[in-house]
């Protein structure tokens, strides 16, 4: 027992350390969704990981695994800083997007650089609603590994301009009340008062705070709440 705890605390130690320098690293590198990494962003954090977990582990000589960590952040760092200068090597490490289709033509040689088949292709047309292939002007395979859709002009969704309309401008909404608690910084930062909030609360009756669960202002004089207790909905003004 009395050499069990002493590695014990060593792998507590060495696992946050190894916690502490995956955190430094990934504010180096910064941080992307999984559908915006590059494949070189992909094999670094994955090496970086398999490293980390070394490290965690590493009893005897725990240097080696943190060394090599830091090797590869201060490596993905540099190359991130270069790529941000050179089109050149920033095409090298991020790739070139791929016409797919363009114009009524599939790019049977794009596919096979992009390791797509057609089905591969078609699935990723559903997936961004196009069911009509002959609905579509250009398809481009991004380097993320994305693919883009412009539709043909008559195809494409109606906007406002287009039917000549000039409709008013929407917000961003604003959390007033989360958890039945009263959010004072954003409705202070809103131009707004708590009497303001709980006068709107009322009016869709609900007594106070505490039973809602969210309530969010639309920038205007909206205020949207959702009960606290849905089984149990408030009645309304």
């Amino acid at each position: 027992m009395q050499e069990i705890l002493p590695q014990v605390g060593l792998t507590v130690l060495t696992a946050l350390l190894s916690i502490a320098v995956m955190f430094l690293l990934t504010k180096l590198m910064g941080t992307k969704q999984v559908s915006q990494m590059t494949m070189f962003d992909y094999v670094t954090g994955i090496t970086v990981g398999s490293i980390a977990a070394e490290l965690a582990t590493e009893l005897e000589e725990p240097v080696k695994p943190l060394t090599a960590m830091v090797v590869y952040g201060l490596v993905a760092v540099a190359i991130s800083v270069v790529t941000c200068k050179s089109l050149k090597i920033r095409a090298f490490f991020t790739g070139k997007p791929l016409v797919l289709l363009e114009d009524g033509v599939i790019y049977r040689e794009n596919l096979k650089k992009a390791k797509l088949d057609l089905s591969e292709f078609l699935t990723y047309c559903r997936i961004g609603g196009w069911f009509d292939l002959s609905q579509l002007q250009t398809a481009v395979l991004e380097h993320n590994g994305s693919v883009s859709f412009l539709p043909k002009e008559k195809d494409r969704p109606a906007t406002p301009t287009d039917l000549d309309l000039s409709p008013k401008q929407s917000n961003v909404q604003t959390p007033f009340v989360m958890d039945g608690q009263m959010l004072r910084g954003n409705i202070r930062q809103a131009g707004k008062e708590e009497e303001w909030v709980r006068r709107a609360l009322l009016r869709q009756g609900y007594q106070n705070e505490k039973d809602v669960f969210l309530a969010v202002w639309d920038g205007n004089e909206k205020l949207t709440v959702f009960p606290l207790h849905p089984e149990r909905p408030a009645k309304r003004g």
